[in-house]
């Protein structure tokens, strides 16, 4: 049993290893021997195997000054990652080159467009507004089985989800009212970026392990699509200038093609680079995190008192917006843990992350007083009701997660209990879309004079 202990310690510490790209499957292999003979040196000594285990973690050294130190000393092979996006061989022949996230995101553009030959309008069409979320989205999970090597029974859980997506965006389209519509439109992309997760993790979407993998994925994939973005505005606005130069009207070339084309595929791109480039410029997010985390729970704080002098108008804009402070808040707590070194122990980072969820407890429960206030005076709507149940769901992460954060930074609570919960959890949140989607247009109905089946 301590054998089985020990090797899945040593399994844990490896994929970590593994995903620092700038330490070669070779180095990596050095520094697993290296703590292997430790482990047993240690062994011999008298101690127990977790006991070796952690002390001999600790001999090595921290996984990021190896990174580092190993940036320094390969800064050759840091620039040619970067550049060429080479593979090494430790990746069992899985394709990640340049021109399959080419072809995907090539795919993800051509697809964007194909329903505006039978009628679609981007402009005032709604069919684009409801499928946005999946025209972007499934391009970037077919890459993803592609480079990842996805097997079939995994692709085929992927497939159907995206098909159930496809039905909850349009089942409705015809006949929902403009607040239903928006819930869908604001829950599908949660729903499908879970499916996209499925297929990131292949075969093991069961575990928590692979999960904190996707959500570390996650973080670099939004900043480099942040990076991206920027790049494209100004790649944009040159464009524009350029076509008015020459006096043609830019308006339908940047708007119709450009900038929809330019961001579907520009998903598929983002994760090509993470996927190629990961621990090369992998510490932006972590760095980020911290840089962020005084200043979120300063905001937080402030958010909570202007609402207890000034109260809340519980209007639908208002809902969105305060969720929306929270999901960011959440994220930038669940990247903090996934981004850690699980062999490290508790600090002052981790006090400041508990302050952050603490500060969010806070508003949450004070939009939720405010809510229960507005449902007494005028019922349920699908706005509130949908603000409620997403508040609730919030509200059980963050307490739970304030817990464990305690326990662990007082020492009590291993840090796996936390990474485990977070992991866990991720199924809440893609049920709770899924019941918006599905169930909230049959809830609060739809017009029925407007409903078709063409």
């Amino acid at each position: 049993m301590a054998e089985n202990t020990l090797e899945a310690q040593i399994d844990e510490w490896r994929r970590y290893v593994r995903g620092r790209q700038v330490v070669s499957p070779a180095d990596g292999d050095e520094l697993e021997d290296h703590l292997r003979a430790r482990i047993e040196e240690l062994t011999d000594s008298g101690l127990s195997a977790d006991e070796a285990f952690l002390v001999a973690v600790k001999r090595i050294g921290s996984l990021d000054a190896l990174t580092r130190e190993f940036a320094r000393e390969h800064s050759d092979r840091l620039w040619k990652q970067l550049v060429l996006g080479t593979s090494s061989p430790d990746d069992g022949g899985r394709p990640r080159s340049l021109l399959i996230a080419l072809g995907w995101a090539v795919a993800a553009a051509v697809l964007f467009k194909v329903p505006a030959l039978f009628g679609a309008s981007l402009e005032h069409g709604t069919f684009y507004a409801a499928n946005a979320s999946l025209l972007a989205l499934a391009p970037l999970a077919g890459y993803l089985t592609t480079v990842r090597g996805t097997n079939r029974r995994t692709i085929a859980v992927v497939t159907a989800l995206f098909a159930l997506g496809v039905l909850g965006a349009n089942l409705y389209l015809a006949s929902s009212k403009d607040d239903v519509s928006l819930l869908t439109f604001l829950h599908l992309p949660i729903a499908l970026w879970i499916a996209v997760g499925v297929a990131y993790t292949d075969g093991d979407w069961r575990t928590g392990p692979p999960w904190m993998d996707f959500i570390r994925f996650t973080g670099e994939w939004v900043i480099y699509l942040v990076l991206i973005a920027l790049g494209g505005g100004v790649l944009t606005g040159l464009t524009g200038a350029a076509l008015n130069a020459t006096g043609v009207d830019p308006e339908v070339f940047v708007f119709q093609w450009m900038l929809p084309c330019g961001a579907v595929g520009a998903a598929v791109v983002a994760a090509w680079l993470v996927e190629e480039k990961k621990s090369v410029i992998e510490n932006m997010a972590p760095v980020l995190g911290k840089v962020f985390t005084p200043l979120f729970v300063a905001t937080l704080v402030g958010l909570a008192v202007t609402i207890v002098v000034n109260g809340i108008d519980v209007d639908r804009d208002a809902l969105i917006l305060f969720d929306l402070v929270l999901v960011v808040v959440l994220g930038l707590i669940v990247y903090g843990i996934s981004s850690r070194d699980p062999a490290d122990g508790p600090g002052l980072f981790d006090w400041l992350q508990l302050g952050l969820v603490k500060a969010a407890l806070l508003v949450d429960l004070l939009v939720l007083v405010a809510l229960a206030m507005r449902l007494s005076d005028y019922g349920f709507s699908s706005n509130r009701t949908a603000a409620l149940g997403e508040n609730v769901v919030l509200l059980v992460n963050l307490l739970w997660s304030a817990w464990l954060l305690l326990g662990f930074a007082r020492g009590r609570t291993r840090f796996a209990v936390l990474e485990s919960w977070q992991t866990r959890y991720v199924w809440v949140y893609a049920v709770w879309a899924w019941v918006v989607v599905f169930a909230f247009p049959l809830i609060f109905g739809f017009d029925v004079s407007n409903f078709r089946l063409d």
